[in-house]
């Protein structure tokens, strides 16, 4: 059992982090209670958390107010209790939304499924931007 802080992703952190999970992002709004919801991301070689998103989104104008930023990820049913989460600053970068979106879309779906292949042909005919999550606290949990 561990419930360590840190500003940086080990090694451990790392390959966790490469499965295809889900994330819960959570975005700072003042006053109101943060309303996490459910992501693919990417953990970069450079440590950073990284997502796609729309332009007009309500979490990029929430980030453009207040760049705080929070995803969690647990492991799933049947394993044992684990998580990782990441806080800090977040960046909305205008480029690369779509080659992220390519290679999420590859992680997460067989794209061998025409269903899939169309669904992501839906993602890639819209603007997307890529928010980048820079952590500046880890904590981890493992049973």
């Amino acid at each position: 059992m561990s419930t360590d802080d840190a500003s940086s992703l080990t090694t451990e952190d790392l390959e966790f982090l490469r499965r295809p999970l889900y994330g819960f992002l959570s975005v700072a709004d003042g006053p109101v209670p943060a309303q996490p919801r459910p992501v693919w991301f990417e953990v970069t070689a450079e440590g950073t958390m990284q997502l796609f998103t729309g332009p007009d989104t309500v979490k990029v104008r929430r980030l453009r107010r207040d760049p705080r930023a929070s995803i969690v990820v647990a492991a799933p049913v049947g394993e044992r209790e684990r998580w990782v989460s990441v806080a800090g600053r977040a960046t909305v970068e205008p480029d690369g939304g779509h080659a992220l979106a390519e290679r999420l879309a590859a992680r997460y779906w067989d794209l061998d499924d025409p269903t899939r292949a169309e669904d992501l042909a839906g993602i890639l005919s819209e603007a997307q931007v890529r928010i980048v999550i820079h952590p500046e606290t880890v904590k981890r949990y493992a049973y």
